[in-house]
């Protein structure tokens, strides 16, 4: 089989065809984003609640609602591999890159369990949140993402000067510019071009 030789000009609009795809369909499946950025959203700001205002012990306990997240997510995870017809190379590199961050929150929390460092733990998770957008928003050539992506970093830093309990309202904070606010940008960006 021959090679197809492309000229920079084809190679170049390849690549954006690509990314325009992936980000159509990012767009299209935002539901991981914005379920995964509620979820935790409410975690951060349930516990701060729990925790500060009704002083209840086991306010740690919230962040089960990450077990309806999984299934949620194996569930539509299953349903978009029947219907997905072709994937791109920068599709698959998302789909890597959030299945290795997965590993690493699931990991980072065994660890701080074990280690006992439950009261550094959030900056942390903001880091991540903000390695995850930063690098989801450059590939998809998305600014929100990328901007998400550096408040969390922002948030990450600012919240090591606070107490425990305030590095919860950061992690909300980081949450909210990193995950919901993009998700909901690319969603309606998405929508609007499909109306045009």
């Amino acid at each position: 089989m021959a090679e197809e030789n492309f000229s920079p000009e084809e190679s170049l609009k390849l690549i954006q065809a690509m990314i325009a795809k992936t980000r159509k369909d990012f767009g299209d499946n935002s539901s991981y984003f914005l379920l995964w950025g509620w979820i935790t959203f409410i975690a951060f700001t349930g516990q701060f609640i729990l925790k500060n205002v009704l002083d209840y012990p086991k306010h740690y306990l919230v962040w089960w609602l990450i077990v309806p997240g999984i299934i949620i997510s194996a569930y539509l995870g299953f349903k978009d591999q029947k219907t997905q017809k072709a994937s791109t190379y920068i599709g698959d590199s998302m789909k890597h890159l959030w299945t290795g961050m997965g590993i690493s929150f699931f990991v980072l929390s065994m660890l701080f369990t074990r280690m006992g460092w439950q009261n550094n733990i959030f900056p942390f998770f903001m880091l991540l949140y903000g390695l995850g957008t930063f690098i989801s928003g450059r590939l998809l050539q998305f600014t929100p993402l990328v901007i998400g992506g550096i408040t969390a970093w922002a948030l990450a830093i600012t919240a090591t000067y606070f107490d425990y309990d305030y590095q919860m309202l950061f992690g909300a904070a980081a949450i909210l510019f990193s995950y919901i606010i993009p998700a909901h940008i690319l969603r309606k960006k998405n929508k609007s071009l499909q109306n045009s």
